[in-house]
């Protein structure tokens, strides 16, 4: 993994003023060489001036020494290296503390001042001293060679420190720059990774209760009508040997189809899921678990053979042949509708027919499929039960009505179930089909 540039100004750890060791030890060792150089310097300023040699060094070596805070103070190092340029000294330190300055942030118009003040400066030294150099040598040149010779000396120490220092303070602008952007463009891929991570997790818990949904549609309606025939066959397998035959294969029926559907749902979910094949570990990134999910119980739905209304009236019929009396009515001309639509509608009916076996067996249910302009509407509306016979013994996992209201409300309908006036209950729902 990369450091961010706010891990790296952390990891500094320089003394006083300084972000690195290493700069630090730098600016000491120029700081050492400019104050042996102005120390240097120093004795012939002193004999010129008439004071005492230690006196000149002494002046020499703090004067070259402020070069130890050019980092800090930038100006205060060139005006240091202006002052002293009348004394011929410190040509190390204007020269650093020129670039120094023009590497900082300090605004371009104090350092083209600055720059400017020490231009003049050297041209004037330079010009002054090599008139005083040739006047006491006696030597005849031309008049172009001083002024060429102090341009040029003037240039020479002012415009390659001052280039030099903005082209680094530009980069140096332009790195931290980019590390900043870097920076938060790391914090936001981290944030999307927290996000993505988030919606992968409701979508496995989306597709969890999706296919428990679709589980418990497979095997309680199946199940239920099973126990029912089973019920059946032991009070008559004694009195009516072929009526009891007859319930037996319709259990084994039964439980061929709940088998055939499962199977079904299960290989798609299988394929679309990854895992190991023969022996072979795939490794799944996590956010992807989601996903695969979600394509997998949408295949079902979308690519299985799953229910369709067509298949009302054997739905109808089964229950019919467990012994409850259902009446099916169906208004409208009946047309083919989106597949997940049809299938939540004979999901919804499924349900309640199985509802009806559990809690009011032998109750007389009304089951009404209405095609409309724009929806479809079904109803499943029961009796009262006998007083004789008020339920099958099923159990009841209490969310078969959540299951349909789910179901319906995903595609935009409308679900209401709960008892009648008469004392039975009725199941009720309204889908969209565009």
């Amino acid at each position: 993994m990369t450091a961010t540039g706010e891990e790296l100004v952390a990891a500094r750890g320089g003394p006083w003023w300084w972000d690195r060791r290493r700069g630090a030890v730098l600016d000491v060792g120029l700081a050492v060489a400019s104050a042996v150089e102005c120390g240097w310097e120093g004795v012939p300023f002193a004999r010129e001036a008439g004071i005492p040699a230690s006196v000149g060094v002494v002046f020499g070596l703090l004067a070259g020494s402020v070069l130890l805070v050019r980092r800090k103070w930038p100006i205060a190092v060139v005006l240091v290296g202006v002052a002293v340029t009348p004394a011929a000294m410190g040509f190390l330190l204007g020269i650093v503390g020129l670039y120094s300055l023009a590497a900082s942030e300090v605004p371009r118009r104090i350092i083209g001042s600055l720059a400017g003040m020490q231009l003049v400066g050297v041209l004037v030294v330079m010009s002054v001293r090599l008139r005083q150099d040739l006047a006491t040598e006696d030597v005849d040149v031309g008049d172009w060679l001083v002024p060429f010779a102090s341009i040029t000396t003037a240039l020479g120490m002012t415009a390659p420190p001052l280039l030099l220092g903005l082209y680094v303070g530009a980069r140096r602008r332009l790195m931290e720059s980019l590390r900043e952007r870097a920076d938060s463009l790391e914090r936001e891929l981290q944030l999307l990774a927290e996000r993505a991570e988030e919606r992968a997790e409701w979508a496995r818990g989306e597709e969890r209760t999706r296919i428990a949904r679709e589980m418990h549609d497979v095997v309680a309606h199946r199940v239920s009508l099973m126990v029912v025939h089973a019920a059946a066959l032991q009070a008559v397998a004694r009195k009516d040997p072929e009526k009891a035959v007859r319930n037996a294969a319709l259990v084994g029926d039964m439980g061929r189809q709940a088998l055939t559907e499962l199977r079904e749902m299960l290989g798609v979910l299988r394929s679309g899921g990854g895992g190991e094949r023969r022996g072979e570990r795939v490794s799944v990134p996590l956010a992807a678990v989601g996903v695969a999910a979600a394509a997998a119980a949408s295949r079902v739905v979308e690519e299985g053979e799953g229910p369709c209304l067509s298949e009302i009236e054997e739905l109808v019929g089964q229950s019919a042949a467990a012994g409850m009396v259902v009446d099916l009515s169906v208004v409208g001309e009946a047309r083919s509708c989106a597949r997940e639509v049809e299938s939540t509608a004979y999901r919804v009916v499924q349900e309640a027919l199985t509802n009806v076996h559990k809690h009011a067996a032998g109750a007389r249910t009304y089951v009404r499929l209405a095609y409309r302009v724009s929806e479809i509407a079904m109803q499943v509306e029961n009796e009262p039960p006998s007083g004789a016979v008020s339920s099958a013994g099923l159990p009841s996992g209490g969310n078969g009505l959540v299951g349909m209201r789910e179901r319906v409300s995903a595609l935009g309908g409308v679900f209401v179930s709960g008892p009648t006036d008469a004392g039975g209950f009725r199941v009720s729902a309204v889908i969209p089909v565009s």
